[in-house]
């Protein structure tokens, strides 16, 4: 069983690359832009041919939210045509594709977990381009999944956590959004279910969609609040409206997922985000 990384040197693709080990019955092959140009339909047919994957997972993204912004064509490019050729040349070679996408679909105006057959309405440049991949796949995919995530974090990359260890151990100080809700994500909890997904042999007759992230539901404030608690670092935080901290990006305001459908799905349990939280703390501070 062959395993495409597109992406690999992403937060989720890294931690793929840690996970590999335990599943020796899989031929994992990693790659990232140098090894692959996922723009490009014609690169992507021949590495396809040449290792022929049963299964292609697609970790590789635009996700500067605010430059995205400034530069929607290379972010449509990443995260929308790309995500076409990949679907594309996986239909012509009998692979499953699985591709990850995010809460930003939403325009995040509910007040109740988001299901997966919600209406979208994605209300930034970054959350249009993402909507815009997922479109390409419903319609060149055939045998495909989309797996939506929110508030990625991880040992590696840029994500908020790192940032605000960072920022926290410099200042005494900072101020953190109140008023806008939603789920942090371990991206090594994501990088484990994906796995668990491939091993259970899905089935996938057009393309599904399936929303995870850690269990409960937290701020960016509350979130904040616990880095510092769980990595004991003495910093302040304090609460600040959404409009005090302007960017060029519109977030939305909820983004909660509904995730029953996953979990009956493939039967699986979703750590809570608080413990994964401090088990991604705990393995930073080992590195460190």
């Amino acid at each position: 069983m062959t395993i495409l990384v597109t992406g690999s040197n992403g937060q989720l693709g890294n931690e793929l690359r840690l996970l590999a080990p335990a599943y020796p019955g899989y031929r994992f092959i990693f790659t990232d832009v140098a090894e692959l140009d996922i723009t490009s339909e014609p690169d992507v047919e021949m590495l396809v041919k040449a290792e022929n994957p049963d299964f292609i997972i697609n970790c590789a993204a635009y996700t500067a939210v605010d430059k995205a912004e400034q530069e929607p064509n290379l972010a449509f490019l990443i995260n929308a045509t790309a995500v076409g050729n990949l679907a594309r040349v996986a239909v012509r070679h009998n692979a499953m594709l699985i591709h990850i996408s995010t809460d930003y679909v939403f325009d995040g105006t509910g007040c109740k977990p988001y299901m997966e057959d919600d209406p979208t309405n994605p209300i930034s440049l970054y959350a249009k381009s993402k909507h815009a991949g997922e479109q390409q796949l419903q319609s060149y995919g055939s045998n495909a999944l989309i797996v939506r995530t929110s508030w990625l974090y991880s040992e590696f990359g840029n994500n908020f956590v790192k940032t605000m260890m960072k920022y926290g151990k410099e200042r005494g100080h900072l101020n953190v959004v109140f008023d806008q809700t939603g789920t942090p994500t371990y991206a090594r909890d994501l990088a484990k279910t994906i796995m668990h997904i491939i091993q259970n042999k899905p089935v996938s007759k057009g393309v599904e969609v399936f929303h995870y992230s850690n269990e409960g539901v937290t701020s960016w404030y509350d979130f904040a609040k616990t880095i510092m608690e769980f990595s004991g670092i003495p910093c302040s935080i304090s609460p600040i409206e959404t409009r005090d901290y302007p960017l060029p990006a519109t977030r939305p305001f909820f983004s909660v997922f509904n995730k029953s459908k996953i979990k009956q799905h493939f039967q699986i349990e979703i750590p809570y985000w608080r413990d994964s939280l401090k088990e991604c703390i705990q393995r930073l501070e080992q590195v460190n």
